[in-house]
């Protein structure tokens, strides 16, 4: 009998304990898994690259903006901007509201690097975060033209059709200069003008003048000790239709500098004189 009782109560202090077991979490149930879930993501984070071996100035910054390309006209999610930006690869991180973020849209992280008048922009658009998207890039930017280069490559492409437009010429003496000239005119407007100026042994100048509806567009000029020797410098500006000056640049002993504002005006400057010159006043 007394077998009996102890075997019940131990059946009885087993069952109790199963129920004490029973009321804990197991590690596999719900709070165990909610444990283990990943929080949402709430950055983008990567490096940018540049695609040549470029060397941009301290003063270069990045900009880096997510947007959301499903709605092109929505505010950014998120902007952030480096400076300086002349050290690469570049890490960054651009943090944003994750409650923001709509699963069905597209997103895009755009990014900049602005070095005085160079841009810098990847080829391809940057996918991130939704539809199989990553929220870790990798950004390869590639250098843009400055709008004085596509001036001067645009200036280029004029030159080379010279040969088929319309050409006069002209020649006038000064005290101790020779000045000829050689006006290019299509349509019945003046595009280019080339012109050589002997100024005796105070040295030579070969200008190459190009024109946008009768305003000074880009001037090329070459400083020679005389007229068969070899540049010793060359000079070019270039403005845009607004008249803003986009290209100044000063080559001699085979380095490129800024040329200054005023030398900038003065080939300006010599561009309307040569074309009234040329033209008899008429400016065509």
């Amino acid at each position: 009998m007394r077998r009996l009782v102890w075997s019940l109560m131990s059946v009885a202090a087993l069952a109790l304990a199963g129920c004490s077991n029973s009321s804990q979490p197991s590690e596999g149930g719900s709070e165990g898994n909610a444990a283990q879930t990943p929080a949402q993501a709430n950055q983008i984070t990567g490096q940018v690259t540049l695609r040549d071996a470029t060397q941009v100035s301290a003063s270069a910054k990045l900009e880096l903006t997510l947007v959301d390309q499903t709605t092109p006209d929505a505010a950014p999610l998120a902007t952030k901007t480096v400076e300086p930006a002349n050290t690469f690869p570049l890490q960054f991180q651009v943090p944003f509201n994750a409650a923001d973020v709509n699963p069905n849209d597209m997103y895009v992280i755009k990014a900049t690097l602005i070095d005085g008048d160079r841009h810098y922009n990847p080829p391809l658009q940057t996918m991130v975060l939704t539809k199989g998207a990553p929220t870790q890039v990798s950004i390869q930017l590639a250098a843009e033209q400055t709008q004085g280069e596509k001036e001067l490559a645009a200036f280029t492409a004029v030159q080379k059709q010279i040969g088929g437009m319309k050409i006069s010429s002209g020649t006038k003496l000064e005290d101790k200069v020779s000045r000829g000239w050689q006006v290019f005119r299509e349509a019945g407007e003046v595009k280019f003008i080339r012109e050589e100026v002997d100024y005796g042994d105070k040295g030579f100048t070969s200008t190459d003048y190009a024109y946008k509806d009768g305003k000074p567009w880009v001037v090329v000029q070459q400083k020679k000790s005389s007229k068969d020797a070899k540049p010793s410098s060359t000079e070019r500006a270039a403005w845009a239709q607004d008249g803003s000056l986009v290209l100044k640049t000063h080559d001699a002993g085979g380095k490129t500098s800024p040329l200054s504002d005023d030398d900038a005006a003065s080939l300006q400057k010599q561009s309307q004189t040569i074309l009234g010159l040329a033209t008899n006043g008429k400016g065509k």
